[in-house]
């Protein structure tokens, strides 16, 4: 597969070197972008993934007319954390 280039990004000379004051030992600015690339893009598709899943589970309430209260889910999430804490405890 060939390999595509990102345009040329102009910023200011503090951010390109406040960005090449957190690169790690081995690490181009380059790659710093790059994986920045990556990591925003994966962080937008949950955020579109989960913003799906809320308007579907709303449609499907309307649907049914099947709500929960805020305090029972609350609840529950609380359990849920509190066994998962448990868990890694162990």
């Amino acid at each position: 597969m060939k390999t595509a280039t990102i345009p040329s990004l102009r910023v200011d000379p503090e951010l390109r070197h406040a960005a090449e004051n957190v690169l790690q030992e081995g690490e181009t600015l380059s790659s710093f972008v790059e994986q920045s690339l990556r990591l925003n893009i994966e962080h937008r598709r949950a955020q579109q993934a989960f913003i799906a899943r809320g308007l579907a589970s709303r449609d499907e309430a309307q649907r049914t007319g099947e709500y929960y209260p805020a305090e029972d889910v609350l609840r529950e999430l609380d359990g849920l954390y509190a066994q998962a804490k448990a868990k890694a405890a162990r």
